[in-house]
C-alpha cells in the first residue's frame, strides 16, 4: 500500500510507494524537526499537524511513477534539495 504526507486529514502530496520515501521528501521539504527527548538521543518527527499514512493511491496515480519524478527533479534542480 503506498503512502502520503497529510496535513491533518487532507492528504497534501502525491502517494510513493514506501513510507521511507514520503519521509524524504517531507525533509526535502523542511517539514522535519529533531527533537531531543530526557531519555534518549534525538529522533525525527514530523511539524506539527503533519502525519504520514498509508492511503489508496489516486485513480491516475502511479506511486513508483511519483517517485522517479521526484528524484529525477531533484538531479536537475539540487538546490532545491535541504
Amino acid at each position: 500500500m503506498p503512502f502520503a504526507l497529510f496535513d491533518r486529514d487532507a492528504k497534501i502530496s502525491k502517494a510513493y510507494p514506501t513510507e521511507d520515501e514520503v519521509w524524504t521528501h517531507a525533509r526535502e521539504a523542511g517539514l522535519v524537526i529533531d527533537k531531543i527527548p530526557e531519555e534518549s538521543g534525538p529522533r525525527h518527527i514530523l511539524d506539527q499537524g503533519y502525519a504520514i499514512r498509508a492511503c489508496e493511491a489516486d485513480v491516475d496515480e502511479d506511486p513508483k511513477a511519483n517517485e522517479y519524478e521526484a528524484e529525477q527533479a531533484a538531479d536537475e534542480f539540487p538546490f532545491l534539495k535541504r
